[in-house]
């Protein structure tokens, strides 16, 4: 007798499980390797005419530095003091992008299979790395002192020793020294400061100030990899891009001079972007699959591959920055694109290079080589081919 209303439960629970689950996005699609089903725009509810004058839009507002980008890096950082190019750098490629709908790719334009400089992008890409190790328990909470992990010398000092993870992804560290021949003040300085100024500067309370900073993020991928324990390319390759079945053609570089020796390996230390050279160098599908991970919340098919827990903190707002979360841009705080939603985030390069996440509406734009200033036309002309 006591087995039928247990039954019923069981039922309802399930029942329950059903509906929770159809209205969970199970409705996506997810690309086998080598292989992308197309849709129609129509078809997936995009006016098509309108979609249309979003592409050439992106076609004909292509990024105004040298196609060489050693002299685009050049001509818009060679200001800063000591500034080298000491990692890879190739010419680009001219303006190319996907947009998915439920997973579909539903437009495209340029040539998505060349393998280009993404430049901060990669920061994005580093961030998982440090996630993959918030997950499997190798960096206990974000709260932590890095020092406490990385003791080497590399935050020693009353300053540097108050630095947590957390502090070093959403750039409010404000470490001070210098790493792989390079100083942390010597990055993007003010022009309107003198040399002095900026050796000799006031330093900020980690977690108080944000500043854009390559140097500190390079911090980042050393301490992350002084965790792994082996080098983060292969940790991106083995727990991200060959489940979602990317290209074997993209690469993750460091600097000629960031090489070091890791329990008897000699391993690269990468960098988080290409402001010197290096970064990732990758195609417009592979960061579209990339981009439809993060869209569903880390799960591909049915294999969780980053938890959702990461994805919600590495987006929230951090306090130095409500426009900045674990190394994605926000659409909150001083950089909204008007009209949006709130929930929508990005990841973004130099160049006019970004994937852009919308959970809301189920979409992932990739765009290559657009003019920066032009992203926020873009994104209105795209949301406005919305049915």
């Amino acid at each position: 007798m006591s087995f039928l209303p247990k039954l019923k439960i069981t039922l309802a629970t399930l029942s329950l499980i059903v509906l929770c689950t159809s209205s969970m996005g199970q409705d996506l699609y997810f690309p086998d390797k080598d292989i992308w089903e197309r849709k129609n725009p129509s078809e997936m509810g995009f006016k098509t005419e309108k979609l249309r004058e979003a592409l050439d839009f992106a076609l004909a507002n292509e990024y105004t530095g040298d196609r060489d980008l050693r002299v685009a890096i050049i001509e818009s950082f060679g200001y800063e003091p000591g500034m080298e190019i000491v990692g890879p750098a190739k010419k680009r490629g001219g303006p190319a992008g996907i947009i998915l709908k439920d997973g579909y790719i539903i437009s495209e334009w340029g040539d998505i299979d060349r393998v280009d400089m993404t430049f901060s992008v990669t920061k994005s890409y580093l961030s998982t790395v440090v996630g993959l190790a918030f997950d499997d328990g190798l960096i206990s909470s974000v709260k932590d002192k890095v020092y406490e992990y990385v003791w080497d010398g590399t935050f020693d000092g009353e300053h540097n020793m108050k630095i947590s993870w957390e502090h070093l992804l959403n750039q409010s560290s404000d470490w001070s020294g210098q790493l792989f021949g390079m100083y942390d003040w010597a990055d993007r300085p003010s022009r309107r400061e003198k040399l002095d100024d900026w050796k000799y500067r006031e330093l900020h309370e980690p977690g108080t100030y944000f500043k854009y900073n390559d140097v500190r993020v390079n911090l980042l991928a050393y301490a992350a990899l002084q965790v792994w324990r082996k080098p983060l390319p292969q940790v991106l390759k083995q727990r991200i891009m060959d489940p979602i079945g990317a290209s074997s053609t993209w690469r993750w570089y460091g600097y000629s001079n960031s090489w070091l020796e890791l329990d008897g390996l000699r391993i690269q230390s990468v960098s988080g972007g290409g402001h010197s050279g290096g970064g990732l160098f990758i195609n417009t599908l592979d960061h579209a699959r990339f981009g439809l991970l993060f869209m569903n919340n880390g799960k591909w098919k049915n294999s969780q591959l980053i938890s959702s827990e990461w994805i919600n903190m590495a987006t929230e707002p951090s306090p130095a920055n409500t426009s900045y979360g674990y190394m994605w841009w926000l659409n909150k705080g001083e950089r909204p694109v008007e009209g949006l939603s709130e929930s929508l985030f990005y990841a973004s390069g130099f160049g006019g290079n970004y994937i852009i996440i919308d959970r809301e509406n189920k979409i992932v734009a990739v765009t290559r080589w657009l003019e920066p200033s032009r992203l926020a036309e873009f994104l209105r002309l795209l949301y406005d081919s919305l049915n």
